[in-house]
């Protein structure tokens, strides 16, 4: 069997956790159809995603070093009112991370905040696995068997 639906899939979910754009839900949902196993269709994906939050929490940890420059795509204003937001809620905010247009943000603010790795990743994974966990019960459920 060729590997490259695994391979697609591990980008497509990489590039989801990531401003770039990616359908992780289509191509999970696609490979579920053509019976691949769900449980290496699970792992792959939440490897994918979960590389791509931690390439934002890098991301996020550099980014002040630019907050200065007039290129800088957020005010101070926008930066100050989001390190509020992510304080105040804490670490366990990132519980959230798998959802549209917020949760890319909230794994970057955690770099910013220089959020310790290792609850970063507890928590993101927690997140990205339980979301790829309900979309592979959905599908079982939801979708007609090939």
């Amino acid at each position: 069997m060729a590997n490259w639906p695994w391979v697609l899939l591990f980008l497509s979910a990489l590039s989801s956790a990531t401003v770039l754009p990616g359908s992780s839900e289509v191509v999970l949902a696609t490979m579920w159809w053509q019976g691949f196993n769900p449980w290496w269709l699970w792992l792959v994906a939440t490897s994918g995603n979960l590389l791509g939050s931690c390439f934002n929490w890098w991301l996020g940890g550099q980014l002040l070093r630019f907050q200065h420059k007039r290129w800088f795509p957020v005010s101070t204003e926008q930066l100050e009112r989001a390190q509020g937001w992510f304080k105040r809620w804490g670490p366990m905010s990132l519980l959230m991370c798998w959802l549209p247009v917020v949760g890319d943000p909230l794994t970057i603010m955690a770099g910013v905040l220089k959020m310790r790795p290792w609850l970063f990743l507890l928590l993101v994974t927690i997140a990205k696995g339980s979301r790829y966990a309900l979309l592979l019960l959905l599908a079982e459920h939801l979708l007609p068997a090939p």
